[in-house]
């Protein structure tokens, strides 16, 4: 892990998220560069969440692909409210935060992705019950059409939306026209690498090594002409930054 201390590491989380990977960062002896190029905004609509969650008993499953749609979903019930309906989560880090609100995790896949998960819940008998998946305004449709195509009834409700943080593009380029360019750049979601395109370009990237989380975020960074230089098996933050301390030329 000491081969990362020195490094400068660009840390793309939204804000309320960012320590999660900037402070093992830290620790590890790696100067951290906070550059948030996602930020956590409320439905565009707050009502379908908010009926969703007057309307509890209804679900015979609730699907939750990320930590903010937990949030957002707790957020509408009455404290210590407890569901009737069985819990999927998408991978470890969702699967404390559910745990973390007092309900249960029923399905968790060995893969962190929607293509895991859909696997995982294929074995359930789904055949008319009613799954509640709360996610961000832009989502993949890789689960709802999976589990329609199995029979059950879907409610894809937006909890949340990923915006850009006010100043991100002035941020981006104080970041990338320093004469000391960053070692590193890591991304945790597909959001994240478009909206950094998006407002410094693909080449502020190319001389920069990436970590990506995943396939899904990989597949993005690649969709720019861009390559990732580590990427965990597991995809978590500690896989994440295992697989950057591995790393070799």
């Amino acid at each position: 892990m000491s081969r990362l201390r020195g490094q400068r590491v660009v840390v793309t989380r939204a804000p309320h998220q960012a320590e999660q990977l900037a402070a093992p960062l830290r620790e590890l002896g790696a100067e951290v560069i906070l550059l948030p190029v996602i930020a956590i905004a409320p439905p565009s609509d707050p009502q379908p969440l908010i009926s969703a969650a007057e309307r509890m008993d209804d679900y015979d499953w609730i699907v939750f692909t990320s930590v903010n749609a937990v949030t957002a979903l707790a957020a509408q019930l009455a404290k210590n409210a407890q569901p009737r309906a069985r819990v999927a989560a998408i991978g470890a880090a969702t699967r404390e935060a559910v745990e973390e609100i007092g309900w249960t995790v029923d399905t968790m896949p060995p893969q962190f992705v929607a293509e895991s998960l859909v696997e995982a819940l294929a074995a359930e008998p789904l055949e008319g019950k009613h799954v509640l998946m709360p996610c961000a305004a832009v989502t993949r449709d890789v689960i709802p059409r999976a589990l329609s195509a199995q029979g059950a009834i879907v409610h894809v409700v937006e909890a949340y939306r990923n915006v850009p943080p006010e100043g991100v593009a002035e941020r981006a380029r104080q970041v990338f026209s320093t004469p000391t360019a960053p070692d590193w750049v890591t991304f945790t979601s597909s959001s994240a690498v478009d909206n950094f395109v998006k407002f410094a370009g693909a080449d502020a990237l190319k001389n920069v090594r990436i970590a990506s989380i995943g396939p899904i975020t990989s597949e993005s960074v690649r969709k720019h002409a861009l390559t990732v230089a580590a990427e965990p098996a597991e995809h978590s933050i500690a896989s994440l930054i295992t697989a950057m301390a591995n790393y070799r030329e």
